[in-house]
């Protein structure tokens, strides 16, 4: 539930381009080939009439059905897109993230920095404006010793900008 939030709230390409190889119809509307369209994935995201007024905040409970019934249309949630042109890394990326997650966490408490100032840059891929600002600190310190010592310091804590 925290990461499809996550990826709803931050897809990974805030908009791709689709073209129409033939004519079709399309919710009623004829649509000649060739027409090059835009989806605009970051604004389908936080639109208010798919995810309800607090589609800007958090809330990985909307996902607690799964991703199909997290908003008003079942196809609203497409950080990977949907059809035959969806993203192909999605599965490894998925998994990717999943096993990067449980493995730091194990070893690693994050918080936001209290420098910390909510800038996302939107290009072709989404990413922190400023860096990921968070201050790390390892959960077994005291059984690292000097090795933590030399990394982080005697607080165990690592301050920085990750990019």
């Amino acid at each position: 539930m925290i990461v499809n939030e996550t990826l709803r709230l931050y897809p990974p390409a805030p908009l791709v381009v689709r073209e129409a190889k033939k004519d079709i119809r399309l919710e009623g509307v004829d649509i000649p080939g060739g027409t090059t369209f835009v989806i605009p994935i970051l604004a389908i995201h936080y639109d208010k009439e798919l995810w309800g007024d607090n589609a800007a905040e958090f809330d990985p409970s909307r996902f607690a059905e799964g991703a199909s019934k997290s908003s008003r249309h079942p196809k609203a949630f497409m950080p990977f897109t949907h059809g035959p042109r969806m993203c192909l890394g999605m599965n490894f990326a998925l998994l990717e993230i999943r096993l990067v997650l449980a493995t730091i966490l194990q070893k690693f408490t994050f918080v936001t920095s209290p420098i910390y100032k909510h800038d996302p840059l939107y290009t072709l891929t989404m990413k922190p404006g400023k860096g990921a600002q968070v201050e790390v600190k390892r959960e077994d310190c005291e059984a690292q010793g000097n090795i933590i010592e030399n990394l982080f310091g005697k607080s165990g804590f690592l301050v920085g900008v990750i990019e």
